[in-house]
């Protein structure tokens, strides 16, 4: 049996829309992306990207347009009884190598740290998980001195809400998602800057799954 997956997105601001598919295949997943602008003039390669992800493990990205790679590494080890997962990020071409390493403390408690090779800075976030089922997330970051914060609570089975402020660029934001097989998976996320309630920036992501 095999899995595919057709997920879209629609970003407010840039009033861009962009499609991906998925399709399983053994312990990998082979993916093909484009956008509406593939299609703006006739058919091209802008917005056009193939990939394959091995879950856990590594992702590989092939933008066609711009005939470049990102590679994206994941592992993980139990150091001292602690859960530590490493990722490594590296995009073909572009100066944004990232490596970010997560440390779940306890069931509760996770610390996870992210280093740009590109500003030399790092970004550090907290989180806590309450037994009442309440995330909070506050997050620093070195190279804007801004901090970060969101709170986030899962309602019944299938929704899940989160606020957040952004303390760099002075926006709050709402988020929210619905997983369930009934309904696939839904996400949208709005973000209104402080002192300009019109310049609101919505994204809307659409997941339908279907075994084969």
């Amino acid at each position: 049996m095999t899995r595919v997956a057709v997920k879209t997105k629609y970003e407010s601001a840039s009033q861009a829309a962009s499609g991906t598919l998925t399709v399983g295949a053994g312990e990998l997943k082979l993916k093909a992306s484009c956008s509406d602008s593939t299609f703006l003039k006739g058919v091209s390669l802008h917005g056009v990207s193939l990939g394959i992800e091995k879950p856990g493990a590594f992702l590989i990205d092939y933008d066609l347009q711009h005939q470049a790679a990102r590679f994206q590494f994941m592992t993980g080890a139990t150091v001292a009884g602690k859960s530590v997962k490493l990722t490594y990020i590296h995009p073909q071409k572009r100066n944004a190598t990232l490596l970010e390493a997560s440390l779940a403390l306890d069931s509760r408690n996770k610390v996870t740290a992210k280093y740009s090779f590109a500003s030399e800075h790092g970004h550090l976030k907290y989180t806590y998980v309450h037994g009442s089922g309440t995330t909070l997330e506050p997050a620093y970051d070195f190279h804007t001195q801004g901090w970060h914060f969101a709170i986030g609570r899962k309602f019944g089975k299938h929704d899940h809400t989160k606020a957040v402020y952004d303390g760099h660029v002075k926006t709050v934001g709402l988020e929210w998602t619905r997983e369930s097989k009934e309904y696939g998976h839904f996400k949208v996320t709005a973000a209104v800057p402080v002192k300009d309630y019109k310049a609101a920036k919505v994204i809307a992501e659409k997941t339908w799954s279907v075994d084969i």
